[in-house]
């Protein structure tokens, strides 16, 4: 799996004119499912957002789960494009939607046991997806 992250002071994703996930201050987390992605790699790549250090603070850098932010998280199956020839891109290492949604859903299911409070946009929805990046702070995390 990969996930694009964001550092943002807000962001919101709008599907057909509405808003239907909107943070303040939190991540935005552009996700990602390759064709081998699985349950355990959903997990591990929620575990690394909410832990992610990356807001200062007087005593260092916090996480959202240290700091208890939100996060935004959209599905991104062009994360896994392949532009290394031509000019179109190849989407073979994607994962299939009907693999790609239950493993995005781990994601936002394993964010929220891990108590953090996620918005998501709608999986396969043509989605307007604006942020403010704070920083920017913006990595890539693969797992």
């Amino acid at each position: 799996m990969r996930a694009v992250v964001t550092r943002v002071s807000s962001a919101s994703v709008t599907v057909d004119g509405a808003v239907v996930g909107a943070i303040g201050t939190g991540l935005l987390a552009l996700v990602g499912v390759g064709r081998d992605d699985d349950g355990d790699r959903a997990r591990t790549l929620a575990r690394k957002v909410q832990e992610l250090r990356v807001f200062p603070t007087g005593d260092g850098a916090r996480s959202v789960g240290d700091l208890g932010l939100p996060v935004l998280v959209i599905s991104q199956f062009t994360l896994y494009a392949d532009t290394r020839k031509g000019r179109r891109p190849s989407w073979s290492e994607a994962a299939p939607g009907e693999l790609a949604e239950p493993l995005v859903a781990e994601v936002v299911a394993e964010l929220r046991r891990r108590g953090t409070a996620v918005q998501t946009g709608i999986f396969g929805a043509r989605m307007q997806v604006a942020s403010v990046n704070e920083g920017p702070m913006t990595l890539q995390l693969e797992v």
